[in-house]
């Protein structure tokens, strides 16, 4: 098979015109107070622009079925001060709580440490770790388009024992949520102002 035979046998260069849709678009945001099972799949130290350092966690959804697979992405502000926050040393000391229960729901390894973590012993404690997060939505007002975007961010966290919104709870709660305005994409600026972690 040449590289550019398709797994049926076509030669896509005979079945292209210069446009392809792969299809997706927006996805729908995850209904508010949504309790899920997660694990971090990454776990990092990140910048902004300006050089304000957070820890980047990127969680993958395990059940309900209806969120499987779906990403949701937390920035913990435990080092520099939040762009926006209105009270810097409260909002990093908020997020440092929410560090170490997620730390203790991941084994404690961060917290035993006593010292900042790396990249590798964010890693190496966080990652992989079945826990339950309570999924909130953040909505604001995208100042190039007018248009509202709306995403998810993780507002509480808890051991794995603790209670999911069943497959049946998140049908109904997708059922029972007006529809709004999609994210352009375009621009993503501030979005993270109201976002407490």
């Amino acid at each position: 098979m040449a590289f550019w035979d398709l797994s049926d046998g076509e030669d896509v260069s005979s079945s292209t015109n210069g446009e392809f849709d792969a299809g997706g678009g927006n996805m729908e945001v995850i209904p508010d107070n949504t309790s899920v099972k997660a694990i971090i799949d990454e776990a990092k130290w990140a910048k902004t622009q300006d050089e304000d350092e957070y820890i980047s966690l990127r969680w993958t959804i395990l059940a309900p079925e209806e969120f499987k697979n779906r990403k949701v992405f937390q920035k913990i502000w435990v080092a520099d001060d939040k762009p926006g926050a209105k009270d810097a040393e409260k909002t990093r000391d908020k997020a440092k709580r929410m560090l170490a229960a997620i730390d203790l729901n991941a084994g404690g390894k961060l917290l035993a440490g006593g010292k900042r973590p790396t990249d590798e012993t964010l890693t190496g404690g966080l990652t992989n770790k079945p826990m339950v997060i309570k999924i909130m939505v953040w909505e604001m007002e995208d100042r190039a388009t007018g248009k509202m975007n709306q995403g998810n961010w993780v507002g509480a966290v808890s051991p794995k024992s603790s209670p999911i919104t069943s497959s049946e709870e998140a049908a109904k709660k997708i059922a029972s949520t007006p529809p709004k305005a999609q994210s352009s994409g375009r621009s993503r600026q501030g979005m993270d102002d109201e976002i407490p972690f």
